[in-house]
């Protein structure tokens, strides 16, 4: 909680990112461990869009829900990547007050709507396997989209709220962000006045979210499992886990970090910790999804090499 009631107000209107706190030495290395992760990143989430739009046999809810994952691996690793880059080989690493809101902005936007869309996947395998009969009603093309667009706007609300009580703070004339990126911790931190709702709707809005999603998920693996195991062939019931694998994987890498990050008590006080986790979560798990569902997925490499055959 801060209270800055014996300093002086001024306007801010730019940041300085701080990032990592590494001799200038390494500066070049990072920058060209970072642009290699964000190129996987780039070549990884397009070849899974540009697979599951082109070759009509993955047009199922589960690829249509997997397509957007991607796209959103896209969006917010490409929120923070590009401004990251380019900080590494900038002296000044300024971004404007405006330019810090809407990055915040949509990087919120996209983190939060992913954790209502891996939640929406976790219905869509429970539905397929556990009601294989009704699948197709259940989830149907009007449902699936209900279901993408419904998770687009539970991240935009949730993105508003963050973003207005953040950039209704003060900050006294100091703008030095102990980050790579403008985050709710990190703006918190520089704040000199009473930050004490904003620690708590971040914790709630972050706690109800995470609790939510991860009740829907494991109500959802808990059917399937229970269906599964009653599954007579072994055939079978390696089809049905090997379809669940990856998503399961994918879950834990995410609501992992981001629970690390955002709904524990006292994370905002860790700055350092916090930047290795956030690149973890920003960059190294988008980078990571397409591999996880790709290499795990005989129906993707399917798909790939009949691509490349008919090049």
């Amino acid at each position: 909680m801060r209270s800055g009631l014996n300093r002086n107000f001024s306007e801010v209107t730019e940041f300085i990112l701080l990032g990592f706190k590494t001799p200038a030495e390494l500066q070049i290395p990072l920058f060209l461990v970072f642009l290699l992760i964000y190129i996987l990143i780039l070549v990884g989430n397009l070849s899974m869009v540009i697979v599951i739009k082109v070759d009509s046999r993955l047009h199922t809810p589960m690829y249509f829900f997997l397509r957007n994952l991607s796209c959103l691996d896209l969006c917010y690793s490409t929120v923070i990547a590009p401004k990251t880059l380019a900080n590494f080989m900038s002296n000044e690493k300024k971004i404007s007050y405006n330019c810090c809101a809407a990055q915040f902005f949509f990087f919120a936007l996209f983190v939060t709507t992913e954790g209502f869309l891996l939640a929406v996947m976790a219905f869509d395998r429970f539905s397929a396997i556990c009601s294989p009969l009704l699948y197709h009603i259940h989830m149907s093309q009007k449902v699936c989209v209900r279901l993408v667009t419904g998770s687009y706007i539970c991240g935009g609300i949730t993105a508003i709220v963050h973003t207005g009580l953040t950039f209704s703070l003060r900050f006294c004339g100091e703008n030095r962000l102990d980050h790579f990126f403008c985050d709710v911790p990190a703006l918190i931190e520089i704040s000199c006045v009473d930050t004490f709702v904003n620690e708590i709707v971040l914790f709630f809005l972050s706690a109800v979210i995470i609790i939510a999603t991860t009740m829907v998920i494991l109500i959802s693996y808990t059917y399937i499992l229970s269906t599964v195991l009653k599954i007579p062939s072994t055939q079978g019931r390696s089809k049905a886990f090997s379809t669940c694998g990856s998503h399961i994987a994918v879950v834990s890498l995410f609501y992992g970090t981001v629970f690390f990050m955002y709904a524990q008590p006292g994370a905002i006080s860790s700055p350092q910790q916090n930047k290795v986790v956030a690149v973890f979560y920003t960059l190294v798990i988008p980078m990571l999804n397409p591999l996880i569902y790709s290499l795990r997925n005989r129906d993707v490499k399917d798909a790939m090499i009949r691509i490349l055959c008919k090049k």
